[in-house]
């Protein structure tokens, strides 16, 4: 079994199930720099039904995709 990502829109973070991903909250997710997107990870062979139809990704590929500039500023914060 190995970890899978989903991004959702922020939109979408009322229907997630918190006992069925590793975040605990709401207050515990990453969103996108402008806020319309975050994402959860899971550790299941099976998909919780709330992301059903909703691409996953890898570690790998998560973290490529969190170093665009959608995600990471361009300088580091206090600079």
């Amino acid at each position: 079994m190995s970890r899978k990502y989903v991004i959702i829109n922020s939109d979408e973070v009322s229907s997630v199930d918190f006992a069925q991903v590793e975040e605990t909250s709401e207050n515990t997710l990453r969103y996108s720099l402008n806020g319309s997107k975050t994402f959860v990870k899971f550790d299941s062979d099976t998909t919780p039904s709330f992301l059903d139809g909703k691409t996953q990704y890898t570690h790998s590929e998560i973290l490529t995709i969190l170093a665009t500039d959608e995600w990471t500023p361009d300088e580091p914060p206090g600079e």
